[in-house]
């Protein structure tokens, strides 16, 4: 297997690797990765892969991410790897034993029914395939058509073949297995969603990669640390906080509120940014009473779509250390259960944690949800925001304030609750 170098893109062959000690012909770089070594065999990934994730997830190295939304992509991008072998090469190898199985016995019969039935085993490796949690949703849905393709290309094939040769046994296997396989086709495409995705790779495996990569190459300067606890307050002059914000984004989590205040996101669209947890607590308090101020405020709430997640409005709503008994105005941007429920690419797992989690959520959650959206909370289902890039992120935020300017005219929001204040949701993420 050959790989370029990232330093100066001199292409080198194991052999070079290999005489070079692991460092290119060319310019002496030392390779971070290599496919044939035991550490990476498994996964069989080279420098340039690794570097163009870090490129991809990082917009061209213009967007600060978080090591969970790197180990995400490496995750989704090396679970296309994990299939079966080449389904068309086993069906031609399972007729062919047949044909000469056929010819050894004389006997057309193992010809006739071996043709259809012999391909059952292509069919169930798709039918696997598709039914795996370790493999790229992306790749399950190609392999749910494929069964389809199997299915059609076995029906048309073996009734024209029956005609010809006038062999009702040649027409009801074909029948039966062809139906079969397109049946199973649009049964996996329609529960594709349905599928928890399981990690590929683990967390020890994926800082190892970041450890090896760090200390031969250029730091990853747009990876954001874990976001810092720091309990002593800052002190922001009297000036400053003796104004208010228009707009406050809420986050479930440190990790987002901090890949959003690292993106210039607050200063982008004069809005305040916080977390649920109380990050960043130096100005938390500060910024609070700032907020407190505008009777005018508009409040924008993202979340995982979690049981957590999912109650984060209602903490905003009820907690008289948010916006208790206050007239606000506030919009969910997402992830929502329903928004996951029906799309076709999010990367949604699934755990028996999440499912107590689910169970333990206020009444008046449970109440605004539907009941598909309680059966796949209750699933212990659950999508992380980490899971999209950062630019799909600001994106989704930047979209739904724009949106909220004019609600009336966007039919993207609709109101959820107009007891306290006004609540909006949306009903696509982005």
């Amino acid at each position: 297997m050959g790989m370029k170098c990232i330093r100066c893109g001199t292409d080198n062959n194991l052999r070079d690797r290999t005489i070079n000690q692991g460092r290119c012909k060319n310019c002496n770089h030392p390779f971070v990765f290599e496919p044939a070594d035991v550490r990476d065999a498994r996964f069989k990934f080279t420098d340039p892969f690794f570097a163009k994730a870090i490129a991809d997830i990082s917009a061209n190295n213009t967007l600060y991410f978080t090591p969970q939304q790197l180990f995400y992509l490496l995750d989704r991008r090396l679970s296309r790897n994990r299939l079966s072998p080449n389904d068309m090469q086993w069906g031609f190898f399972i007729i062919a034993i047949f044909i000469i199985l056929a010819s050894i016995n004389k006997s057309k019969e193992i010809f006739y029914v071996g043709l259809p039935f012999g391909l059952i085993i292509p069919i169930y490796l798709d039918f696997r395939d598709s039914n795996s949690p370790t493999i790229n949703i992306n790749v399950r849905r190609q392999k749910a058509r494929s069964l389809q393709i199997w299915g059609g290309l076995i029906l048309l094939g073996g009734i024209l073949l029956s005609l010809g040769l006038n062999s009702y046994i040649l027409f009801a296997g074909s029948v039966i297995v062809g139906m079969g396989s397109i049946y199973l086709g649009y049964r996996q495409l329609g529960r594709q969603s349905q599928i928890p995705q399981a990690m590929t790779i683990t967390q020890n495996q994926f800082q190892d990669w970041i450890n090896r990569w760090q200390r031969i190459n250029d730091p990853i300067t747009k990876m954001l640390p874990a976001p810092r606890q720091e309990s002593l307050p800052t002190p922001v002059s009297a000036e400053i906080s003796a104004y208010s914000f228009d707009r406050a984004v809420i986050c479930d989590s440190a990790a987002i509120a901090q890949l959003l205040i690292a993106n210039n996101f607050h200063f982008e669209n004069n809005c305040a940014v916080l977390s649920s947890t109380g990050y960043p607590q130096n100005i938390f308090n500060t910024v609070m009473e700032m907020l407190f101020r505008n009777p005018d405020l508009k409040v924008y709430a993202i979340h995982d779509a979690s049981p957590n997640g999912v109650s984060l409005v209602h903490q905003l709503r009820s907690s008289p250390n948010w916006f208790q008994n206050r007239n606000v105005m506030i919009y969910d941007l997402g992830l929502l259960p329903r928004q996951c429920i029906s799309s076709r690419n999010m990367f949604m797992q699934a755990s028996a944690n999440s499912a107590q989690q689910a169970q333990q959520m206020p009444q008046e959650v449970r109440q605004s949800l539907s009941s598909n959206e309680l059966a796949w909370l209750d699933a212990g289902n659950f999508v992380e925001l980490e899971s999209f890039s950062p630019q799909r992120i600001l994106q989704v935020l930047t979209q739904g304030i724009t949106r909220s300017q004019n609600v009336t005219d966007s039919d993207s929001l609709v109101v959820i609750d107009s007891d306290v204040g006004y609540v909006y949701a949306v009903d696509t993420f982005g």
